[in-house]
């Protein structure tokens, strides 16, 4: 079996010092599939990537079949067959969400432009960088040579986090929750939803047997974990991004489990009444390296509330990003 070539960008930041370890170690592909690992980041920390890549060198992960890495998107992006995007323009104090759209709108204009020169019509994109669903939106927008099915943004991430949450209420484990979804937004707008989840093989909400908290802190500290964590580390969340991005990956790579599903931010059909082309985030499987947004679920008046909320701050987000 021949390498899979994977590329990272910002792979110098703390995400990536938690994601390739994994990656290498055969977490995201498989224990007998060997890697082409590609590493990019920006001119001014090309000296602090090029001691990850010694540190990777050192590691002697014996499923890394070669390594280069650098700051030229059309060197290192050339051919991949994965590419995770984690590089992009951090929200600063004081920043503007406009200002913040408008930085990461210019980056990933960039990085699709060279992708669409270097890039495979078979690169499977996923975008982790935030605002995560719109710089995915706008990668596909300029590398119109690869298929839009094959960009994804991450909300694998918020998916793990509510299923702790499920699993910690009840005293499961995270292992024993399948099916709950993420709709819409990376962003404290998503939506968790429960009604077709279970745990231990039974539905969620008998089991939580409280709908009140099901309806209101549940949903409240999934969307805020991540200030949460800021808030008591001074760091944004990396070890467990970096496991999402992970999870995503292998998931669509390899496909998910029968009767399972995962949460993918995906460039919509019009599925659930949702805008064709918005980045919003589906319950979905996966087979054969493609996403299939799961149908036929029903959404009460409640849930489609909360769907309509994040659609429309990702409307925003999007003629925002565009508006320039």
């Amino acid at each position: 079996m021949s390498a899979v070539k994977v590329g990272v960008t910002g792979a110098a930041g703390q995400i990536g010092y938690s994601i390739l370890p994994m990656i290498c170690s055969g977490q995201m592909l498989g224990a007998d599939t060997k890697i082409d690992l590609a590493l990019l980041d920006i001119p001014q920390c090309e000296d602090a990537l090029r001691g990850v890549a010694m540190e990777i060198n050192d590691s002697a992960f014996p499923l890394l079949n070669s390594l280069k890495y650098g700051s030229d998107p059309r060197e290192i992006l050339r051919d991949l067959d994965i590419i995770i995007f984690l590089g992009g323009f951090p929200r600063k104090a004081g920043m503007e969400r406009k200002e913040l759209l408008q930085k990461n709108m210019n980056i990933f204009k960039e990085q699709g432009t060279a992708l669409n020169e270097v890039g495979k019509p078979t690169t499977l994109c996923l975008v982790v960088a935030n605002p995560a669903n719109t710089n995915c939106l706008v990668l596909a927008h300029h590398a119109p040579n690869i298929p839009r099915k094959n960009f994804t943004a991450m909300t694998r991430l918020d998916h793990n986090r509510a299923s702790f949450q499920i699993a910690n209420r009840v005293g499961a484990l995270t292992i024993d929750v399948k099916n709950v979804a993420i709709w819409g937004n990376h962003s404290s707008t998503q939506y968790p939803d429960v009604n077709h989840g279970t745990v231990r093989g039974g539905a969620i909400r008998p089991a939580v047997n409280d709908d009140e908290w099901l309806n209101g802190e549940f949903i409240s500290c999934v969307q805020k974990r991540g200030a949460a964590i800021i808030a008591a580390r001074k760091l944004s969340s990396a070890m467990s991004a970096a496991k999402a991005a992970v999870d995503h990956v292998r998931d669509w790579y390899l496909g998910t489990k029968d009767g399972e599903w995962v949460s993918m931010a995906v460039l919509s059909d019009g599925s659930y009444g949702i805008d064709t082309g918005l980045c919003y985030s589906f319950p979905c499987t996966c087979s054969n390296r493609e996403w299939h947004i799961v149908q036929g679920l029903d959404i009460n008046e409640f849930s489609r509330d909360k769907m309509n909320l994040t659609k429309q701050e990702l409307t925003e987000e999007r003629d925002e990003a565009f508006s320039a």
